[in-house]
C-alpha cells in the first residue's frame, strides 16, 4: 500500500547554519528529536522509549536539508526530510517537514508529533 505524503512548515527564529547542526548531527538530534541517537556512517539509530529504529541518511545538503529513509520501509518511497527554508524577502526562517503516514487518519497525529518535536527544538536552542 502506498503511503501518504504530507508537509508541514513551522517558523523558527534561528540561523540556518545553527539549525543545520541540530538536524544533521547525532548529538544535536538527541537533544530534541529522540532520546538517543547514534550513527555509523550513513545509518542512524533513533531510540524512543527503549525502541530502536534505524534510518539511512540519503540526502545531506549543508545549511539546507537532511533526508532520512527508514530501513524498515525499504519497499516503498517514503522518507522524512527536514528542510531549512529562508524567505527571500523577509529572511524569515522556517523548517519544512516532509513525512509519510500509512493512512489519511494519521496525518493530524503525525503533524502534532512533529509540532511537539519542533517546539522541543525551539526550547533547546532558545528560539
Amino acid at each position: 500500500m502506498d503511503k501518504i505524503k504530507f508537509e508541514l512548515e513551522l517558523p523558527i527564529h534561528a540561523s540556518p547554519s545553527m539549525l543545520y547542526q541540530y538536524i544533521s548531527t547525532p548529538s544535536s538530534l538527541q537533544e530534541w528529536f529522540a532520546e538517543k541517537v547514534n550513527s555509523r556512517g550513513k545509518i542512524f539509530s533513533f531510540i524512543w522509549d527503549g525502541v530502536e529504529e534505524q534510518a539511512e541518511l540519503v540526502v545531506k545538503k549543508t545549511d539546507e536539508r537532511v533526508r532520512f529513509k527508514w530501513l524498515e520501509s525499504d519497499d516503498d518511497d517514503s522518507y522524512f526530510e527536514i528542510r531549512i527554508q529562508v524567505h527571500p524577502l523577509t529572511n524569515d526562517v522556517s523548517l519544512v517537514i516532509t513525512d509519510f503516514v500509512d493512512d489519511e487518519d494519521e496525518i493530524d497525529e503525525a503533524k502534532q508529533l512533529w509540532e511537539n518535536q519542533i517546539e522541543e527544538l525551539k526550547h533547546v536552542i532558545g528560539a
